[in-house]
């Protein structure tokens, strides 16, 4: 047995299930024994969308994300979506050819390790023969155990030899009932007694209690125990933007803290006398630059990585550990003593936030700029909340980047914290198709909902292709505005020419036809009918939604981003 086949064999027994990938020559061998042992592969159009897709799949199903690529441009087209996962902490594994050590002056010769260390990513290689099964296990253990985007290196001529006896070869198999090791998650770890203890003293201090759940929280799966928590100590709980959906049904939940918090939920927070983040790293997004924080309030964080603590804005407590495991802690604590409080959970905050919780209940004016050669646009608002309504409550939302975010983010509910794809880790354009494709199928049993701008849209068309092949339940939904808009709504303002960032108009939704989808553009409400019609029909295609919005004015969370360039 050559190394290719062991070393697909055994990546299938550690967890590829599902790898996604653009096959070439140096990968050709690896992907068809992953085939070969169990794993389903997804043949997408371009390497970038390839590790996208691979990245949203680990996120949405909680297992490994495996993507395939050739070696050299194979795995310099995925280096984008590879720093997303990165600074995302996906465990996702990156199988590569890699040239072999001999051929200095191959084409295909980059310093792969390096490209992958420069964005965040583990580098990983099979060395030789001898060493493969150590190797490819090594790298799966990292991946999965410190949840790190892992590149494994598979040299073409170590792939091309034969596997030694001594590591494992019979008759041309792995041994009978060979498993390589798996790869195991560490214990978790919990703070000690007297932090839990401090922490539970800063809670029956507190008066006005606020929790605000990140992506720790979410991977922890802690929202049964802050729920109850919350419950116990009379705090709101809030998220962060990925971790949106964790206390959806919670009638004193916040839903997002920072940008994309509602008028009522930043002045609760703003009131808040202890600020807890649990496995969120209170970045300035999440905190407006800290204007949601008073500057009396007391704050504590929990995080699994002692580097996190303190990370981003100073923190009066900071505890290392495991979300769910210290709430459990803390909650215990609490109970010992008998302690339960009212707090922040009181009549009044309920039916404020009954009334004014979500983005569809805030008033708005509808954008003024309704005409395009006599034409209408529709305001992203109206349509977005009009989506909301028409959609099935059990969704995922894939939102892209750029000055339309916030719509879908926040106007599109959720039903859970599986619900939001939010590849926004390294605020690219361009991988939101990508991530739809990914979570789709992942989670075939949900409509998937790709939220875009024209131009994430166009970067990445290529991948309709993909979704049409696959016969994915996906809709896309283009919030074109004919222009990059974020720039044009920063730029624009100070007098500065926009030629580069706006462009003529393109017809998206015949665009969708051409490979296969159904397809509407969409101007003003009545032009939804299309889409209910998709709706309630056999969806055996994806749709695209081509959305004529208005371009006036930026989204209501764009100046506060700007902040941060």
């Amino acid at each position: 047995m050559i190394v290719a086949a062991t070393v697909g064999e055994a990546l299938a027994r550690l967890g590829a299930r599902t790898v996604f990938g653009v096959v070439g020559s140096g990968n050709f061998h690896v992907t068809n024994a992953m085939i070969a042992h169990g794993a389903r592969y997804v043949a997408a159009r371009h390497e970038g969308g390839a590790v996208t897709m691979a990245d949203a799949y680990a996120r949405v199903s909680g297992g490994l994300g495996v993507v395939s690529v050739h070696q050299g441009p194979g795995l310099t087209n995925a280096v984008t979506g590879m720093a997303e996962a990165a600074k995302s902490r996906t465990p996702l594994l990156v199988v590569a050819g890699e040239v072999a050590a001999a051929a200095v002056r191959s084409n295909f010769r980059v310093d792969q390790a390096a490209i992958a260390a420069a964005v965040g990513a583990v580098p990983e290689r099979v060395h030789s023969p001898r060493t493969a099964l150590e190797d490819v296990a090594r790298a799966c253990r990292t991946a999965v155990a410190e949840r790190r985007t892992v590149l494994l290196g598979l040299p073409l001529d170590v792939q091309g030899a034969e596997l030694p006896d001594e590591a494992g070869r019979r008759s041309g198999a792995l041994p009978a009932g060979y498993r390589p090791r798996p790869a195991q998650v560490p214990p978790l770890p919990v703070p000690p007694p007297a932090a839990v203890a401090r922490l539970a003293d800063a809670l029956r201090a507190a008066r006005r209690p606020v929790f605000i759940a990140g992506r720790g929280a979410r991977l922890a799966g802690a929202r049964e125990p802050l729920a109850e928590l919350a419950a116990r100590c009379g705090a709101l709980p809030a998220t962060s933007a990925v971790a949106r959906g964790l206390f959806a049904g919670d009638p004193f939940a916040l839903d997002v803290s920072g940008g994309f918090a509602t008028p009522a939920a930043a002045e609760l927070i703003r009131g808040a006398d202890l600020v807890v983040g649990w496995g969120c790293s209170l970045t300035m997004w999440t905190t407006r630059h800290g204007a949601l924080i008073a500057p009396d309030a007391t704050v504590v964080q929990v995080d699994v990585d002692a580097r996190a603590l303190g990370a981003h804005r100073p923190v009066d407590l900071g505890l290392i550990g495991d979300a769910a495991e210290t709430a459990r802690a803390v909650l215990a604590e609490l109970a010992a003593g008998g302690h339960r409080a009212t707090g922040y959970r009181t009549p009044e905050v309920r039916e404020r936030l009954a009334r004014e919780g979500r983005w569809q209940d805030v008033p708005y004016e509808e954008d003024p700029d309704g005409e395009d050669d006599g034409r209408p646009r529709i305001d992203p608002r109206t349509l977005t909340i009009a989506l909301d309504a028409m959609l099935p409550r059990e969704r995922t939302v894939a939102v892209d980047s750029g000055n339309f975010m916030g719509y879908p983010a926040m106007f599109l509910d959720v039903p859970d914290a599986d619900g939001l794809v939010f590849t926004q880790a390294f605020q690219s354009v361009g991988l939101g198709l990508a991530t739809a494709v990914g979570a789709a199928v992942a989670r075939p049993d949900r409509l998937t909902v790709a939220a875009l701008g024209d131009g994430g849209a166009l970067m990445s068309v290529a991948e309709l292709e993909t979704a049409v092949r696959l016969g994915l339940d996906l809709l896309v939904v283009v919030y074109d505005d004919e222009a990059y808009g974020a720039e044009v709504h920063h730029f624009g303002p100070g007098g500065h020419p926009l030629d580069t960032v706006t462009f003529p108009p393109a017809d998206i939704a015949a665009i969708g036809r051409g490979f296969g989808c159904a397809a509407a553009t969409v101007r003003c409400r009545d032009d939804l009918a299309a889409v209910a019609d998709w709706l309630a029909g056999p969806r055996d295609r994806p749709m695209v939604v081509d959305a004529k919005v208005t371009r006036d004015r930026p989204s209501w969370w764009l100046a506060e981003a700007f902040r941060g360039h």
